[in-house]
């Protein structure tokens, strides 16, 4: 099997670190691809939103399976042309990527599926904002309506702190969607969707802020690890029935089936379960904790889901043990980064690439703000942040930063569930 990646972070080098193990898989490119994914993919240079381009690459790499990482191409409609032009593909089509494109749409299905989430108000006016805002007590929720990257989302006791960002967001045109604050740790779960048939992969927890004790401002993510040690052994069929099934069923009931990877990000709050958003592909940095310990070939696994034939796939087999990635991020992340540093040690086993690139001498620099991520692994918590922290030490990259708590809490059993 040929496959195509499309996409160039760190949840790409992953995708592809995954399927180069595959042995049905006889070829492998990534477009763009990083500094990363070059040693293990042919790389070719693409705009990941040109559909059109998209198709032209598959077809004269005559392509096998076409697998689209990012989010931004999914809601652009990128998949629905890969298909029309005959490349089974793995990815949702724009209609049913608007799960992630369009909050309020998220919100609807929700509504109709009977799906548990947080209350909310659509704001698309500045005159509107005061009296919506009065509707909700803190912490308060801001997010942009859209698509933001991980960044678009304020969660603060500051009613003014809230304000003003709900005013930076209207003021760019952007509608915001204020929520009620959900309680209890949150979790991701990825579910491979081929339609009607969902089959879920082993639950990850992120960490969203940028500093240890979950202090600062939201960014794409800082670390993750899985699974959930204080998760039950019955969690995930739970949030499988109670929430990803019956959404993939309102969708394909509204003549837009789902394709592809759904993920939906939770809270376990003490009345139960509750989104807290859908996306539409691969979570960066879950994939590359989740994808550390599948066992069951990769390419098969996409195809399915891609072509329809997931419920005649054989059951998943995943490593014992736990991963944990730990986010290396230039400085000045998650603001406007620091670019074109050199780092070292970026070559070595557990280290995957997201901004980087290689130049003409051979020295890899940064291109972006969440530049590596680095995953251990181990026989159990502990000893995968253990790995992961230990393979850290050997990257340098001037003026970075990194969390020194991803997975803490939960190896010290600090993390439980309302009511479990």
């Amino acid at each position: 099997m040929r496959v195509l990646v499309v996409g160039s972070g760190a949840r790409e080098h992953a995708l592809v670190l995954a399927l180069a193990q595959d042995p049905q898989v006889t070829a492998l490119a990534c477009a763009p691809g990083n500094a990363g994914t070059a040693a293990v993919a042919e790389q070719h240079g693409l705009d990941v939103q040109d559909g059109a381009a998209v198709v032209a690459l598959a077809r004269d790499w005559t392509a096998d399976l076409v697998v689209i990482g990012p989010e931004i191409p999914l809601v652009a409609g990128v998949a629905d042309a890969v298909r029309a032009a005959g490349f089974a593909c793995f990815g949702p089509g724009a209609e049913a990527a608007r799960i992630e494109g369009s909050k309020a749409f998220a919100k609807d299905v929700m509504a109709a599926a009977g799906v548990p989430t947080a209350s909310s108000l659509i704001v698309d006016s500045p005159a509107d904002l005061d009296a919506a805002l009065a509707g909700f007590t803190p912490p308060y929720v801001v997010k942009d309506d859209g698509l933001a990257a991980g960044k678009g989302v304020v969660v603060s006791e500051d009613l003014e702190l809230a304000r003003a960002h709900a005013m930076h967001l209207l003021d760019d045109g952007h509608p915001v969607l204020l929520e009620s604050y959900l309680d209890g740790p949150e979790a991701s779960l990825f579910c491979l969707v081929d339609g009607t048939t969902v089959v879920p992969l082993v639950p990850a927890q992120d960490f969203k802020r940028v500093g240890d004790g979950d202090a600062g401002p939201n960014t794409g993510g800082m670390g993750a690890y899985a699974p959930l040690p204080w998760a039950g052994e019955t969690l995930v069929d739970e949030l499988v029935a109670a929430v990803v099934q019956p959404v993939a069923d309102e969708m394909a009931r509204r003549g837009t089936p789902f394709t592809g990877l759904l993920y939906a990000g939770l809270a376990l709050t003490s009345n139960g379960p509750a989104v807290i958003e859908f996306n539409c592909r691969f979570g960066d940095p879950e994939t590359q904790v989740v994808l550390a310990l599948l066992r069951t070939p990769l390419a098969a696994l996409l195809n399915a889901t891609a072509v329809g034939t997931l419920a005649e796939h054989p059951p998943l087999e995943w490593a014992d043990g736990a991963a944990v990635t730990v986010v290396v991020a230039a400085e000045g992340y998650p603001g406007t980064p620091r670019l074109g540093d050199v780092i070292s040690g970026s070559d070595a086993p557990g280290v995957l690439h997201a901004g980087t690139r290689r130049r003409e001498d051979g020295a890899v620099v940064s291109t972006g703000g969440r530049v590596l991520s680095v995953v251990g692994t181990g026989t159990d918590l502990a000893a995968a942040r253990a790995d992961a922290y230990r393979r850290l030490e050997g990257v340098h990259l001037t003026g970075s930063h990194h969390r020194t708590d991803i997975g803490l809490r939960a190896e010290k059993g600090e993390v439980t569930v309302p009511g479990r």
